[in-house]
């Protein structure tokens, strides 16, 4: 069975383990923060480097921030920034970033087949159950979105960047520093209302909230989202590197 080199690319930080065909880690998970700037060619090196301090694995699933299609680049909203997350964009990253294909680059520097997929949608190949329409949000640094019906992986929308209220977007009101300014309990409050506003958009059968910041939510507001929402372990964005090959579109 194929083993499998799973990064998962956040705001903050660069998480990586190696699995065996079942989904086991083989080595203890290594996290490195995320560097800034973050031109393409950093981004390459960094993951390059930090999969070389693991055990060699048959090929590489890489979840990242932002409008992935097909492994190339349309939109990512952290590493475009100076300085990281909530920092100003630099047109020039912005113009690095937008149409690279990253998947073949890594695939290059790794010598591997490499997958790369929206970091939302590497987690919830980790969780879903594969019935049924299944929405995978993740709160962390900001808000990612995955979609799946019967277990596959539908076309990427980049929901964490509509505009919710106040002029802010998902990412920005429910994102990690709205967290901290809130403070648990209230941020509870804005992540049911998010939930419940979501709701009749999507009409799922089960909601997934995961990323690591879903075992934040206080109990009494998950509670009122109802049975079909589910908090599920961060480490799906690891997981999820080996059930991602089978999920991919196309």
């Amino acid at each position: 069975m194929k083993t499998t080199l799973a990064i998962d690319c956040g705001g903050g930080g660069i998480k990586a383990s190696v699995l065996d065909g079942a989904g086991t880690m083989r080595a203890r998970p290594l996290r490195v923060p995320t560097p800034y700037p973050l031109p393409p060619s950093l981004f390459v090196s960094t993951l390059r480097d930090l999969g070389a301090r693991l055990p060699d694995a048959d090929r590489v699933t890489v979840g990242m921030p932002g409008m992935i299609r097909h492994g190339v680049v349309v939109a990512t909203p952290h590493y475009v920034t100076r300085a990281g997350p909530r920092t100003k964009p630099d047109p020039a990253l912005v113009s690095e970033w937008s149409g690279y294909d990253a998947q073949s680059a890594l695939a290059e520097a790794f010598g591997l087949p490499v997958l790369v997929l929206n970091d939302a949608e590497v987690h919830g190949a980790g969780v879903v159950a594969g019935t049924g329409l299944e929405l995978v949000l993740t709160l962390g640094t900001g808000l990612g979105c995955a979609l799946f019906d019967g277990g596959v992986l539908a076309p990427h929308l980049e929901l964490s960047q509509a505009p919710v209220r106040w002029g802010m977007s998902y990412d920005t009101y429910i994102g990690e520093h709205e967290r901290r300014r809130l403070g648990d309990v209230f941020w509870s409050r804005r992540v049911r209302t998010v939930v419940d506003g979501l709701r009749p958009v999507f009409q799922w059968d089960r909601l997934y909230l995961g990323g690591g910041n879903s075992r934040l939510v206080r109990p009494e507001q998950l509670a009122r989202m109802g049975d079909d929402v589910v908090v599920v372990p961060n480490t799906a964005g690891i997981v999820g590197g080996v059930r991602a090959w089978a999920i991919r579109p196309g």
